[in-house]
């Protein structure tokens, strides 16, 4: 199971980064629109269908990364509270209750909605440059599986806690702001204890 989870986690943290890019993308098409449109008074017919498109991959391409990195919203005022082995369990019961019924007919319909868009290569209709949206459809079902294997994955994890009483290690790339200056200070502490213990035993 850990090997399991070692590797699911290294390839949704590879496809993570890799659509990482996409915010460029976005962020050069948003911009060369606003500086066209009021600088040369000549707006673009397709930077609205690039905008939607880069954001949209990369909010489904980044949903396997996050969570194999714990980072979705987690209304956690009672769940803090309570022990890991509790933890894993209500996890892992509202995994096979909410997450696989969900991410299973994300599959199926975004496949279904591939292959129809395929058929007939679909073009946007929110501008007139007719950019092709086909290929973006795929996007539905792969970021489905990725997220069926990173669920997989996490209910792994819950087995562990259960059985260890700890909950094992996530790979770790990216820190919030929070975190950091949280550990930050944890270290200051750690290092005024140590001066203040030294101090009494006579160390300069």
């Amino acid at each position: 199971m850990e090997s399991f989870i070692l590797h699911v986690d290294r390839l949704s943290a590879w496809v993570g980064k890799a659509f990482a890019w996409c915010i460029l993308i976005m962020t050069f098409g948003v911009g060369y629109e606003v500086f066209v449109r009021y600088v040369l008074r000549d707006p673009t017919a397709w930077a609205f269908d690039i905008s939607y498109m880069m954001y949209g991959t990369l909010f489904m391409m980044a949903g396997a990364y996050t969570l194999s990195r714990d980072g979705h919203v987690r209304g956690d005022v009672i769940y803090r509270l309570w022990k890991p082995r509790t933890q894993a369990v209500i996890e892992f019961i509202l995994y096979f209750l909410f997450f696989f019924p969900g991410v299973i007919a994300l599959i199926l319909a975004g496949f279904d909605y591939a292959g129809e868009s395929w058929s007939y290569t679909e073009v946007s209709v929110m501008s007139p440059a007719n950019v092709p949206i086909f290929q973006f459809k795929t996007i539905i079902p792969i970021a489905g599986i990725l997220l069926l294997l990173q669920g997989i994955a996490q209910v792994f994890r819950c087995v562990i806690c259960y059985r260890t009483g700890e909950w094992p290690a996530h790979l770790e790339d990216v820190e919030e702001m929070e975190t950091m200056l949280q550990h930050q200070a944890e270290d200051v502490e750690q290092i005024k204890e140590h001066l203040h213990i030294g101090e009494k035993g006579g160390v300069k």
